[in-house]
This record gives C-alpha cells, structure tokens and sequence, in this order.
C-alpha cells in the first residue's frame, strides 16, 4: 500500500499521461517522454544527472534515489545491453522525464533460473527516470577535482586538529600514556602473565569502542552495551576472533594487540591513520576520527612459528703476522 502511494506521488511529479501511447525501440523497450520545455538532446559522452526508480509492474519499489536522498551520475554512451537505458537517454532532454518498460524476459535471457520470484514471465522492469542536469567530460572532471581538492583541504584541517584533541583528552583524563612510532597511544589496565600473540596467532578480544567525544559505537560487552545505550539486535555478546596480523581489523588493533600479554586489559587511543582515516565508517565514525577501545585479550590460540635463528656472525678477520727477521748482533 505504501509503495503504491508512493509510486502514485511520483507519477503525478513526473506528469505522466496514463492514457498516452508508449512508443518502442528497436531492441524492444517501450517508453514515453514527457517533455515540458524540449532542449538539446543528451549526447555520447555527455556526464548527466538524473533520478531513477525500478519497481515491478505491481508497483513493489526496487530502488529509488528519492528515497535514498541523493541522484545519480552516469555517462552516456552506447547501449550494451537493453536495461542500461542508453537508447532513451539519447532521446532526451534536460528536464524530461521519462517511463521505461524492460522486458525481464530480456534481461535474463539465457539465464532464466536467475530471474528472481518477483518477476513473471512476460513481465516488464519499470524505469521512471527525471534528467537533472548535464556536463561535458571536462566540466564533470573538473568539478570533481574541485571537490576533492575542497575535501583534501577539510581534511587536513581535521587531521592538524586531532592530534590536538587527542592531546587535550589525555590531559584531561589525566592519563599517562605509552606512545608507539605510529602514533598508537595506550594505556596498560591490568598485565596479563603469558606471552604476547605473534602474528598468524588467534586472538580472542572483548572490547568496547568510543569516538573521543565518547559516544559509543560498538561493543562485544552486553553489560557495556546497555549502559552505553547501544542497540545491537541479534548481537551475540562474547569475544571476537581473528588472526593478527592478517589486515582483518583496523592497523590500530593489529599494532596494539601485539603488544599485550595474554590476560591483559588496556585502552587503545587509536589515530585515524591507524583507523577509518578519511573514509569513516558509517554515521558514528566520521573522517579522521581518534577511536577509543577499552580491550581485553580474552585468550590466544598460538600456531607453530618457526623460530626466528639468531643472525650469523661475520667471521673477525684477524690481521695477518708479520715474519720477523732475525738481525744478527755487530760484535
């Protein structure tokens, strides 16, 4: 019901004529155009931006960038397969919009069993499409290197600023921390009595981690969970596992881990270099953001390392004796 009135609410924006005739390509897609102000007509190699939903012809949305808040990118050019949509782009405009209907007969044409049980057979994939706006190869490119010319410039500005952050929360936690050459920061809680894991070793590690203004983002502790508020459904609470060393978790823990005795608790002060860096994770990790982890290494399953052979000594040349001569006494 929901994606009907949804659907309905979009086909009023697009001002779609339901009783209007749909015309036809020669690679068998219908489609109709319904232009308001016509203009020039997309080009190969044009950059445009448009608004796209798919939905089945029961109007069960698929994917939408209404929906997901932000319009999509592509450049034209020719048609390699009848759902890329290049043979209508071609017919339009900026501003237009448009309904496609693809045969998904055609779309798994010689592999049928892949067809999901939401479509039928003879049924169509539907398009509603809206052209945004549009940019030669070189305007696209150079907004792009605008863009990432503004986001390297923000991004220096965070990253000259966390490392005074970081600074001023130690200072006011009144921490002392070790500090590693990579920058990792760490505070030992409780020292463990056996040895330290080696990489290829599997670590078994409770954690919790927070961003530096201490908003939790995830834990293994259901106790740590809750107090934080954290909403993890379906989350079994225990130690997670992995082999270090093995890139499967983020450089910080990898470097950190490594310098714990089995049994050990600590706090991580981990940089965004040795984090999420510029990309963040998700909405709780923004772009060079310090991660906090209060960790325990829980316990390590240890391989058979090879062990490592002392380096040979080079052999002490010794400077060979001079042949003294026997100097016979003047009488």
């Amino acid at each position: 019901m929901k994606n009907t009135i949804f659907l309905g609410l979009i086909l009023c924006l697009f001002g779609v004529n339901a009783n209007a005739q749909f015309q036809r390509t020669a690679k068998g897609l219908q489609y109709q155009i319904i232009s308001t102000n016509p203009g020039a007509k997309l080009k190969q190699n044009d950059i445009i931006t448009f608004n796209a939903i798919q939905a089945t012809e029961t109007d069960s949305v698929l994917f939408s960038t209404y929906k997901q808040g932000q319009p999509v990118k592509t450049q034209v050019h020719p048609s390699t397969n009848i759902a890329d949509l290049m043979d209508i782009f071609s017919l339009m405009s900026v501003n237009d919009s448009a309904i496609v209907k693809v045969p998904v007969d055609s779309i798994f044409k010689g592999h049928e069993t892949e067809m999901p049980p939401i479509f039928k057979k003879g049924a169509n994939l539907i398009f509603k499409l809206k052209i945004l706006g549009v940019q030669t190869l070189e305007e696209a490119m150079a907004e792009r290197n605008a863009a990432m010319e503004k986001l390297k410039a923000e991004g220096e500005k965070l990253k000259a600023g966390e490392a005074s952050s970081i600074q001023a929360y130690i200072k006011n936690k009144g921490l002392v921390t070790k500090v590693t050459p990579s920058g990792l920061q760490y505070v030992v809680k409780l020292a463990g009595a056996k040895p330290k894991p080696l990489n290829g070793d599997t670590v078994y590690v409770n954690y919790t981690g927070r961003t530096l203004d201490g908003k939790m983002f995830d834990s293994s502790v259901e106790a740590d969970a809750k107090a934080g508020g954290l909403n993890q459904p379906g989350r079994t609470y225990e130690p997670i596992s992995f082999a270090l060393g093995t890139g499967r978790v983020i450089k910080g823990w990898d470097e950190g881990l490594a310098l714990l005795n089995e049994g050990s608790k600590a706090t991580f002060i981990i940089p965004s270099a040795l984090a999420y860096g510029d990309r963040g994770a998700g909405a709780d990790i923004k772009p060079y953001s310090t991660l906090l982890f209060d960790v325990e290494l829980v316990k390590v399953a240890r391989v058979k390392h090879t062990p490592v052979k002392p380096a040979a000594k080079a052999p002490i040349k010794k400077a060979p004796l001079k042949k003294r001569t026997a100097v016979k006494k003047k009488n």
